[in-house]
């Protein structure tokens, strides 16, 4: 583990890599953030580095927050996150952390963003259930069906899928890969898509399956234009 940036979602474009070809990125404001505390073994019981981001009126905190802000030496901060990191791995509190200091073209996060809240959900949209026929007289369209037995087990299974509360939810999309790096404007690009709407909250980390990732996008690379290869 290791340390990372707080950003907020941007939006979806497309740029042109160096071969002319469309991708389709997500552009991420990321930081600048501030190291807030250290956390320690001996203190805590664990380790970790708190990043504070976004900087905001003194009348939008509460007096904990504040004092606990101004202890560290920094402005007052919307968001508060804790970057678990490995033995030895500290940061100065009060210091400011850019893109610069952690990532560069080319490397594979993992990004962790808020889904979109879609409220109540039946099973059709929320689990994509076939439903009834659609036929005149059925009376049977979006509903779930059987959910459970009669006398054995006399209630519903846990887990089973039901409708309700849909979206809202933390998600992590695990090995993204940063096409372009803007440090004048603290903006990072990565291909594909991020969960959550324009504005939200991201939290930005070297990925956990670095090797795994680098592997897969080295096969991709090397299958462009050729047909893929089957061992016998």
């Amino acid at each position: 583990m290791s340390l990372g940036l707080l950003g907020k979602k941007l939006g979806m474009t497309q740029i042109f890599d160096k071969d002319g070809k469309i991708t389709g990125v997500t552009v991420i404001e990321a930081g600048p953030c501030y190291v807030v505390k250290n956390i320690t073994d001996e203190k805590d019981g664990y380790r970790a580095v708190q990043v504070g981001y976004k900087p905001v009126k003194e009348s939008k905190l509460d007096k904990p927050q504040l004092g606990h802000l101004k202890k560290s030496g920094v402005q007052p901060l919307k968001h508060l996150h804790e970057f678990i990191v490995n033995k030895g791995e500290t940061a100065e509190v009060g210091s400011q952390l850019k893109i610069d200091n952690l990532f560069k073209s080319g490397d594979f996060v993992d990004i962790v963003g808020k889904s979109r809240g879609k409220g109540f959900a039946g099973v059709v949209k929320k689990y994509h259930f076939k439903g009834g026929k659609e036929s005149r007289g059925s009376n049977f369209h979006r509903a779930p069906g059987s959910i459970g037995a009669n006398t054995f087990p006399g209630r519903v299974w846990k887990g089973k899928k039901l409708p309700g509360h849909m979206g809202d939810a933390k998600i992590t999309t695990i090995g993204l890969y940063i096409v372009q790096v803007d440090l004048e404007n603290n903006f990072i690009m990565v291909k594909g898509s991020v969960a959550g709407a324009p504005g939200g909250l991201v939290i930005i980390q070297k990925s956990k399956r670095d090797k795994k990732v680098k592997l897969t996008q080295k096969n991709i690379e090397d299958k462009k234009g050729k047909k893929p290869t089957v061992k016998k």
